[in-house]
């Protein structure tokens, strides 16, 4: 149910999980900790484990159809540099979650922490489980390994944008990093 109310945002409130203050939906939004001109660089870092590691679901995929060694090649490749950029993008997010009060304040906050550490171990669990032969290992736990993966990080996704829209966390803004 959609709510227009002064006490509610102008947006579905589906409460515990995510969480609404219309006070935040008013306010200008908290700035991120870590930006360059203004700019903040996790909407940015991000895009590059999320490309990564969603290519290495699909070569996984590629390899269980096809049984080429490209494939499996491709996918160490795809998880060793979503690894990489992952654990680059997870030391800017948490500049964040520890200098703003406001994201320690929010489910959405703690929910895109712990999934966000959680990808990062399954992934450095599945490379280590393909490094010297990244063929054999694919099927079947490097499969579900990337499976799971690709679905917390579509999980982590929305938590992040409702830090950042509903929230207004790590925008342009002039807001307070406690509370509106």
């Amino acid at each position: 149910m959609e709510t227009t109310e002064p006490n509610s945002t102008p947006f579905p409130n589906v409460p515990p999980v995510i969480e609404s203050d219309y006070r935040e939906y008013l306010d200008s939004g908290v700035p991120s900790t870590v930006a360059i001109a203004g700019h903040p660089l996790h909407p940015l870092s991000i895009i590059f484990p999320i490309a990564f590691l969603a290519a290495a679901l699909g070569s996984d995929f590629g390899y269980w159809l096809t049984r080429d060694f490209f494939w499996a090649r491709a996918s160490l490749w795809l998880i060793g540099l979503g690894l990489v950029t992952g654990i680059i993008a997870s030391v800017i997010g948490m500049s964040d979650f520890l200098q703003i009060e406001r994201v320690r304040k929010r489910t959405a906050g703690w929910v895109h922490l712990i999934v966000n550490i959680s990808i990062l171990v399954f992934t450095a669990l599945n490379f280590i489980l393909r490094w010297g032969d990244p063929e054999s290992r694919i099927l079947p736990w490097g499969l579900l390994l990337s499976l799971i993966v690709g679905t917390l990080t579509s999980i982590t996704g929305w938590f992040g944008a409702e830090l950042s829209y509903r929230h207004k966390i790590g925008v342009v803004g002039a807001g307070s990093k406690r509370y509106p």
